[in-house]
């Protein structure tokens, strides 16, 4: 796929995907979305990667919102599929990777932009970003996931009161409210998401992903996550990784975990 919008950068077990719309301060659009797919689908199925970090180009925004004038005209049944299908292209689809997803929030995160951080396993912010969801300004709801991801982050009266309110939060406040977990200059940002990343590659990448797997049902209606849990765990033990891990402790050695 001809990636127009976006830079795709893989080094030392790391994939950077960055959004590079800066005149529209790196806002959404429908090919952005679906190259955003291809990235991280080409990149969870790469088994040299083992994080992605998701940024946006220059340091005014990591995604200002959604091209609003795409579904301007829309009607009830269409902004119903726009919806749907941006769910499914792209916000659950990352929060559902099996390669974690770290979010570098460099600057404005608002709107679709807020909402894709929300999609990530968890945010580092700069000290200039500013976030929120402001779509009742426009007469229209949060529709990529923000409803739901956002109460479960910072508790349902906070997310109420940034929804309604319409209003951006700073990154102390964000930090606060547990929506980003570091929050570092703009210069430290990517060295900060890198460093991150760096110290969870030295864990098994399967039990990574059972552990994301086993989170994640805890927050979706009709799956038991404690279920999960007791399933994902038993699948660790048939893992060449559960052996490595093991046998390494007992050895008093590094693991060396294959991924496997």
């Amino acid at each position: 796929m001809n990636l127009e919008n976006i830079l795709l950068e893989n080094e030392n077990g790391i994939a950077t995907i960055i959004i590079d719309r800066p005149s529209k301060l790196n806002a959404l659009n429908k090919k952005t979305i679906s190259e955003l797919h291809h990235a991280f689908k080409e990149t969870d199925n790469d088994p040299k990667v083992k994080v992605i970090i998701i940024t946006g180009s220059g340091e005014k925004a990591f995604v200002a919102g959604a091209d609003i004038s795409e579904f301007a005209d829309f009607s009830v049944s269409e902004g119903a599929q726009l919806a749907s299908e941006g769910q499914a292209m792209l916000f659950d689809f990352v929060a559902n990777l099996s390669t974690p997803v770290i979010a570098a929030v460099n600057g404005f995160a608002l709107g679709g932009g807020l909402e894709l951080a929300l999609a990530a396993h968890f945010r580092v912010a700069s000290d200039n970003a500013k976030m929120g969801l402001p779509e009742v300004s426009l007469g229209v709801i949060p529709g990529y996931g923000g409803t739901q991801r956002l109460p479960q982050l910072v508790g349902k009266g906070r997310a109420m009161e940034m929804i309604m309110t319409a209003g951006m939060i700073d990154a102390n406040t964000a930090l606060s409210y547990g929506l980003v977990n570091h929050v570092t200059t703009q210069e430290e940002l990517l060295p900060l998401a890198e460093k991150i990343a760096s110290k969870i590659m030295r864990n098994s990448s399967v039990a990574i992903a059972a552990a994301i797997t086993s989170i994640n049902a805890g927050f979706k209606d009709g799956e038991n996550g404690f279920d999960t849990e007791v399933t994902q765990f038993g699948h660790c033990f048939g893992t060449a990784d559960f052996k490595e891990g093991t046998q390494a402790f007992l050895q008093k050695r590094r693991a060396d975990f294959q991924g496997e």
